[in-house]
């Protein structure tokens, strides 16, 4: 299957279940036939070829069922998702959305094609599932719009909050797929990753408050051999910021939007990057990061070039943690009281190679916020390591703060999202 066929499979298959339209039925409430397809009812009448178009119908959707019940509205909301998931298939749709459908209901992992055609909702033979894969097409950009188009996890403040992170498709046994990358795999014991051919996607979601790790994923694209990650996230979060934009979900005066990430990704760059968007990214840093403040005024009368770097802040070296400006206390759910402590004005040392070897003129001075989170000791535990974020934001309040990091902790509830669709056999190998 070609390439974009094989990544709007993934992402059909991945999006659908979405938890921030109906978080308790899969595909209730099915009962009328369009197109030859099981689907809701629909009342949107703006039905057009263009992605742009898919905005505007979903938001008609909800603003229908703005006077029904919560469950009621739910449902509808769902209806016209999967309606505009259908009208993004342009080959053998009937089919490839009955797959989706089986995919979804499926008793167990799945681990063959063949038996996605006993699942309840597939009608056809087992037949129908290769002819599918292997002459379907998916409209990916009005998929992306559908997808971006549903309700977002609602937070008390009103602000959105999105993680990125990388999700490997792993193919050892798939010798014939073509463009295969090795992917690291973290083991159990210290040292004992390994690393096994498959894809690499970079998936970014929408994080939600409360005791629940239900994510709504947003985007996946997959990475490529000679891709650079960082401009690769770049655009996928300029892309998804557009959408949220255009469905509504992002006015002019909100609230910047979050964006947390984990330590692999170079926060500093992606900072530069996204400059100009109203976007707040905010990454976990390694313990061997030195950062640096703003430097003291040059003396009258001095010779020479002002000084760009002020004194250094190392992370490994707790005699350069003075003079933060702000210290105090906030609680973490697992670990209970945290020590909290951040510094305004920090930036890194930046030297013309590697990601800056061809940026015109001087290498900038891109500032921020460092943030530094210390567990309390518990009984009967080993005193934890400080753990050091960065955030491409100065002048931060302290409540600033503590969306910050607050929202970083949250970060974990993408990876329990792909913890659940490995366990449900979403990205299994069935070549």
């Amino acid at each position: 299957m070609a390439y974009t066929e094989e990544l709007g499979n993934y992402s059909l298959r991945f999006n659908l279940r979405c938890p921030s339209v109906c978080p308790y039925a899969r595909l209730s409430g099915v009962s009328l036939t369009a197109g030859g397809h099981r689907m809701p009812s629909c009342e949107s009448n703006t039905v057009t070829v263009e992605a742009v178009a898919v905005a505007p119908s979903m938001t008609q959707i909800g603003n229908y069922g703005e006077d029904l019940p919560e469950a009621g509205r739910a449902r509808r909301l769902l209806a016209g998702f999967r309606s505009q998931v259908y009208r993004s298939l342009t080959g053998r749709a009937d089919e490839l959305f009955e797959l989706a459908d089986a995919v979804l209901c499926a008793d167990g992992p799945v681990r063959d094609l063949a038996g996605l055609s006993l699942a309840a909702g597939h009608r056809r033979g087992h037949g129908a599932v290769y002819d599918a894969l292997n002459a379907g097409g998916v409209d990916i950009g009005r998929l992306r719009w559908a997808v971006g188009c549903v309700p977002l996890p609602a937070w008390p403040d009103g602000r959105i909050r999105l993680a990125v992170d990388v999700c490997n498709w792993l193919r050892p046994e798939a010798a014939t797929s073509a463009e295969r990358m090795f992917c690291h795999v973290h083991g159990r014991g210290r040292n004992a990753g390994q690393m096994i051919p498959g894809w690499p996607y970079s998936v970014v979601a929408a994080l939600g408050p409360g005791a629940t790790s239900w994510t709504a994923p947003l985007d996946a694209v997959r990475l490529g051999r000679d891709d650079d990650p960082a401009e690769v996230t770049a655009a996928q979060l300029r892309e998804v910021t557009r959408r949220l934009a255009a469905a509504g979900h992002w006015r002019e005066g909100d609230p910047d939007i979050i964006v947390v990430m984990d330590a692999g990704y170079d926060v500093i760059r992606l900072a530069w990057l996204l400059a100009d968007l109203p976007v707040v990214v905010c990454a976990r840093l390694r313990s061997n990061r030195v950062f640096y403040r703003p430097p003291a005024p040059k003396p009258p009368g001095m010779p020479g070039h002002p000084r760009q770097h002020g004194t250094p802040l190392r992370c490994a070296g707790q005699e350069t943690w003075t003079g933060p400006a702000l210290a105090g206390d906030g609680r973490a759910g697992r670990h209970g009281t945290v020590a909290v402590a951040a510094w305004d004005q920090m930036h890194p040392k930046l030297c013309k190679d590697s990601a800056w070897e061809h940026h015109p003129g001087k290498v900038p001075i891109i500032e921020g916020t460092l943030i530094q989170l210390r567990p309390a000791p518990l009984p009967g535990h080993r005193e934890l390591a400080p753990m050091w974020l960065w955030a491409s934001v100065t002048g931060a309040a302290e409540q600033e703060i503590t969306t910050l990091w607050q929202a970083y902790l949250r970060r974990f509830d993408l990876e329990h999202t792909f913890l659940l669709q490995g366990s449900v056999g979403l990205l299994c190998d069935v070549a």
